[in-house]
C-alpha cells in the first residue's frame, strides 16, 4: 500500500497517539537487542544462507536475533526477536524467509496473530522486518505500527513474515502463503507452543493475498496449525480480472509493469522480448522498487503502451495467462477455518484495484465449498479509505472467533463474478 489520503490520517491521528502511548512503551521481550548499524536487507548478512535446505523441515530456524523496534530515528522502547526460517517457494523447492515475532506484556493464554503487511514491493527495503527495525520510512505514516499495537494490547503475539521471500516474489499466491504458514510454524517452535495454539491470519491489500492462499493451503501444507479464523481485506482474488480495471487508471496505472517485472522473474517469461521501447524504459523505472514509488507515477498507462503492436494486451503474451492462473484465490485448495472477506466500491466495480464482484464470488464458492464465510463491502469507499472501516471489522472478527463465540455465516452474499483459469 502507499501512502493513505490525508482524511484517513486526520481520523486516525488522536487514536494512534493514544494507542501507541498504551502499547509501544509497554511490551517488552526478554533479550538483548542488536546494537549493529542499520542495514537494508541487501546489505544485511542475515537475509540468506549458503546452507543446503533440501533435508531441512519447512519453518525449521536457520539464525535469529533480537532487535530493537523503531520508526525512522522515533526508537520504542521494544524488541522483536527476528528469525531466518527455511519455507517453499511458488515452485515446490526449499528456500529461506524471514519473520519478526513481537510478544504482548501481557500474560495469559498464548494467541497468535499472523500479521499480513501490505507492503506490495520489488525491492528488499520494503520488507516488513526492515521497516519494523526504522527502515523505509518514506513509504510514508506507518500503519503496521498501528495495527500490531492494537493486536498487542489485546494480549495476542502478533508474527509478521516477509511473505514475498527473499526473491521478493509480490503476489504469488503459493509462496506467500507457504512462507506465512512456516513463519507460524517457526514463532510457535521458537515460543515452545504446542500446534493447538490458536492463530487467525490478518491481512490488507497486498497482505490478503498469503491470508487467503494461507487460508486455502493450510489445510494441507500445514494441517497441524490451528487457524481459528482469516481477515482479507482489499482482496486480490483473479489477477487476470485487475488487469483490465486498472488499465489507464489514473491511480493505479503503476501496478502493471511492476507486475510484469514479477511474472517475468518468476516465471522466467524472457519478457523483454515482447516489449515496446515504452515497456523497456518503464519496467526498468519500476524494478526494485516499492509501491509508493510507482503505483501513481503512470497516469493513463495501458498494458499495450508497454507491449509491440502485435500484442494487443498483456494476456496475449506466452506464459502469462498460464502464470495469471496459479495465482488464482481459491483454486488452490479449500479452508477449514471461517472467513471473512471485506472490500471497497467507490465506483460500482470496485475499490479502484481490486474487484467487489471477485470477492463476492470468492465468497460464493468458499459458501457453496462448505466453508463459514463473511462478506462486507465498503459502498463508495476507495481502497484506502476503505480500510479504516475494515481494520476493526476484521479485528472483531477474529476476536469472536478466538472466544468462540456464534457468527452467521452464508447470508445475503452476492453470487458476483465467475472466477477460474483463464484460457
Amino acid at each position: 500500500m502507499k501512502r493513505l489520503p490525508r482524511p484517513f490520517w486526520v481520523a486516525l491521528s488522536g487514536f494512534v497517539a493514544a494507542l501507541l502511548a498504551a502499547t509501544l512503551t509497554g511490551f517488552l521481550v526478554p533479550g538483548t537487542a542488536s546494537a549493529s548499524p542499520l542495514k537494508p536487507p541487501s546489505q544485511d548478512p542475515f537475509y540468506g544462507t549458503q546452507r543446503d535446505l533440501t533435508h531441512v523441515a519447512p519453518g525449521a530456524p536457520l539464525k535469529t536475533r533480537v532487535v530493537q523496534l523503531s520508526y525512522g530515528d522515533k526508537r520504542f522502547p521494544a524488541v522483536a526477536t527476528q528469525i531466518l526460517f527455511r519455507t517453499t517457494d511458488q515452485f515446490g523447492k526449499p528456500t529461506a524467509a524471514v519473520t519478526s515475532i513481537i510478544e504482548p506484556l501481557t500474560s495469559g493464554p498464548r494467541k497468535l496473530i499472523s500479521y499480513h503487511s501490505p507492503y506490495d514491493a520489488l525491492g528488499s527495503q520494503c520488507d516488513p522486518s526492515y521497516a519494523l527495525r526504522g527502515g523505509n520510512t518514506g513509504r510514508g505514516p506507518e500503519f503496521d505500527d498501528i495495527i500490531i499495537g492494537s493486536f498487542l494490547a489485546q494480549g495476542y503475539t502478533v508474527v509478521v513474515p516477509d511473505y514475498e521471500g527473499l526473491k521478493m516474489r509480490w503476489t504469488m499466491g503459493r509462496e506467500s502463503a507457504q512462507t506465512a504458514l512456516d513463519s507460524i510454524r517457526t514463532a510457535e517452535r521458537h515460543l515452545r507452543l504446542p500446534p493447538s495454539t490458536p492463530v487467525g491470519l490478518f491481512g490488507y491489500s497486498g497482505g490478503s493475498v498469503p491470508t487467503g492462499f494461507g487460508a486455502d493451503l493450510a489445510p494441507t501444507y500445514a494441517p497441524e496449525l490451528r487457524i481459528v479464523g482469516a481477515a482479507a481485506g482489499g482482496v486480490l482474488v483473479q489477477p487476470s480480472h485487475n488487469l483490465p480495471y486498472v488499465n489507464g487508471s489514473k491511480q493505479w496505472a503503476g501496478v502493471i509493469p511492476a507486475l510484469m517485472n514479477v511474472y517475468n522473474a518468476t516465471f522466467d517469461l524472457n519478457i523483454g522480448q515482447y516489449l515496446s521501447p515504452k515497456g523497456t524504459q518503464t519496467l526498468a523505472q519500476t524494478q526494485g522498487q516499492c509501491l509508493i514509488n510507482f503505483a501513481t507515477k503512470y497516469p493513463g498507462l495501458t498494458d499495450t503502451q508497454l507491449l509491440l503492436p502485435q500484442y494487443p494486451g498483456l494476456l496475449t503474451v506466452p506464459g502469462i495467462p498460464q502464470a495469471f492462473n496459479q495465482n488464482i484465490m481459491g483454486w488452490v485448495g479449500k479452508p477449514r477455518n471461517p472467513m471473512f472477506l471485506g472490500v471497497g466500491n467507490v465506483d460500482g466495480t470496485g475499490d479502484g484495484i481490486m474487484i467487489d464482484g471477485d470477492v463476492q464470488g470468492l465468497a460464493t464458492k468458499y459458501c457453496r465449498e462448505g466453508v463459514p464465510t463473511q462478506y462486507k463491502t465498503y459502498p463508495k469507499l476507495s481502497h484506502f479509505d476503505a480500510f479504516l472501516p475494515w481494520a476493526p471489522d476484521a479485528e472483531k472478527f477474529l476476536a469472536d472467533r478466538f472466544a468462540g463465540r456464534p457468527a452467521t455465516y452464508c447470508s445475503g452474499i452476492p453470487t458476483g463474478n465467475t472466477l477460474g483459469p483463464i484460457s
